[in-house]
């Protein structure tokens, strides 16, 4: 591995808890937080517009339970993807940006489960501010995950080098076949 600073960013501090070279475990992580956050906004619109919304209220909030276990998840690889980024360079800056963010963006859906778990769970129609408080967390965090995309894809970050890409690139022995 080179001191360069971009190829450092490639290569995982510990490649068993962050995933091996080229194999980063934060990407799939994402999904979880992502997926379970988006679904409880389709939740939390639908509840207005069923007669009995109780289950799909309840079912947002434990989506967002979900959302927040999931986040820590992520949150704790992505966490050992930045130590491999040095610091003082833009890709760093971008990172603590994008993780500040990310912990803004949980603590405000975890604060949004214990609002809806307060007294014995949510019954009839997701409340305004709560359902407010789900749209404006996930613009968040789309504009964090808009920042981490440039972290990969711009920077390079966890990403591999340009020669172990290439391999992909080149014919297979079956190209001249058609």
């Amino acid at each position: 591995m080179t001191d360069e600073p971009q190829e450092r960013a490639k290569h995982p501090v510990s490649a068993l808890l962050a995933g091996p070279y080229g194999h980063p475990f934060h990407p799939i992580l994402v999904t979880v937080p992502i997926g379970a956050w988006v679904s409880s906004l389709v939740f939390d619109v639908a509840s207005h517009f069923v007669g009995d919304p109780d289950f799909l209220a309840r079912g947002a909030m434990w989506l967002i339970a979900v959302g927040v276990i999931g986040a820590l998840a992520a949150a704790s690889v992505g966490f050992l993807d930045l130590f491999a980024v040095p610091t003082g360079t833009r890709a760093f800056r971008v990172g603590l940006v994008h993780m500040t963010l990310n912990l803004l963006v949980t603590a405000a859906y975890a604060g949004s489960f214990v609002w809806r778990h307060a007294g014995n769970g949510p019954s009839g129609s997701v409340g305004a501010g709560q359902l407010v408080l789900n749209v404006v967390t996930l613009a968040v965090l789309g504009v964090s995950g808009s920042l981490g995309g440039k972290l990969a894809y711009r920077y390079g970050v966890r990403v591999v080098d340009e020669a172990t890409q290439a391999e992909g690139f080149a014919p297979s022995p079956r190209s001249d076949r058609r």
